[in-house]
């Protein structure tokens, strides 16, 4: 018998001290390495609070040059100015837009099943919302639904679920109309600046192109679930998806429309919604709260060539209070009296709630 083949022999038993060597040496090396999406999250984590700093920085610098050149008189004695006869119609849009915006965990229910009662829906999506405006998406979009759906017995992987369809929905709409409005309509930019609006149709047809693909895997992707980090996700019917399209749409049109309504016809329509989808983008990117001062550096930049800027700067700041404000105090109000957040019979939950 060879001497190899004799129990207990080194050479046999355990792998050689080379091969050791080198499978620590790799094991080491890909620990450097690591895998090409890990490296990329990795630089962009480091990466990311400079290129949020300096934006803020660019807003704030913004904001300085353009709050210099405000006659703030004029803008108060603007402010002061506005009659019932332009507030209320701005109100009533105000709130339609809200009630368009509850109707998207209703999607939500729907999708999942969950059986809650549509008013206990409607009134997390409101509350949500209104605190999600204020006080950013990761306490209002996020904490505040699981919070108050947990509290109604919702497990969690349907409250996923809904806040997932809740997001697709509010950017379909955004979206759609933000290309149709890039592509079709540019935005008309100010004069001494040296741009051209190619980039915008380029941007524009970008937009549309997601709407289409995200349309074409609802109506003919065979799959329909999906695994995001441990979390499922199960893809609507194209006939939810028109919903999703359609409820959307209405939504940031509203909205656009309670600017529309303050700025009392100072401008066209399309070019209060154009500026209005750009001041959304920039906001999320800077992720201020209530995007405050971004909303207004932005319209200021983009429209202080057609609006006087004292009649501008009273528009934005009734929208906020007519759209943030004021729904807050009654989001808030709703959460603490009516006991909005207790927990309700298993039965009338249904199957989607815990135990």
């Amino acid at each position: 018998m060879p001497v190899d083949h004799v129990v207990g022999n080194p050479a046999v038993a355990s792998p050689s001290r080379d091969a050791k060597r080198s499978a620590r040496r790799e094991h080491a090396q890909e620990r450097r390495v690591g895998k090409p999406n890990e490296r990329a999250r990795s630089r962009w984590a480091r990466c990311r609070p400079w290129v949020i700093g300096a934006f803020l920085l660019l807003v704030g610098v913004l904001l300085v040059r353009l709050s210099r050149t405000i006659d703030w008189s004029l803008a108060w004695q603007a402010l002061r100015a506005y009659q019932p006869g332009t507030l209320l119609p701005a109100a009533a849009l105000a709130m339609a837009s809200y009630g368009v915006y509850c109707t998207f965990d209703l999607v939500g229910r729907h999708q999942t099943a969950h059986g809650l009662p549509v008013a206990r829906v409607v009134g997390v999506g409101f509350v949500s919302y209104a605190f999600n405006l204020n006080l950013g998406s990761l306490v209002g979009g996020v904490a505040m639904r699981y919070r108050l759906y947990s509290r109604l017995s919702l497990r969690p992987n349907a409250i996923t679920e809904v806040l997932t369809l809740s997001v697709l929905t509010n950017w379909l709409g955004y979206l759609l109309l933000g290309g149709m409005v890039f592509t079709i309509r540019p935005l008309q930019l100010p004069p001494d600046w040296d741009l051209d609006s190619s980039g915008l149709r380029l941007l524009g047809s970008g937009m549309l192109l997601l709407v289409a693909i995200y349309l074409a895997m609802c109506w003919r992707s065979k799959q329909r679930d999906w695994s995001v980090r441990g979390h499922h996700f199960r893809l609507p019917s194209s006939r939810i998806a028109l919903l999703q399209l359609g409820l959307s749409s209405v939504n940031w049109l509203l909205i656009a429309g309670v600017v529309f309504e303050l700025l009392r016809d100072r401008i066209d329509y399309g070019s209060v919604l154009a500026v209005l989808l750009i001041a959304a983008v920039a906001g999320v990117i800077a992720r201020i709260p209530a995007g405050l001062g971004v909303l207004e550096a932005v319209f200021l930049v983009l429209l202080s060539h057609r609006v006087e800027q004292g009649e501008l700067i009273a528009a934005l700041l009734a929208y906020r209070l007519l759209y943030y404000l004021a729904p807050l105090a009654v989001a808030t109000v709703l959460f603490i009296v009516t006991g909005l957040g207790d927990s309700v019979p298993r039965k009338a939950a249904g199957g989607n709630v815990r135990a």
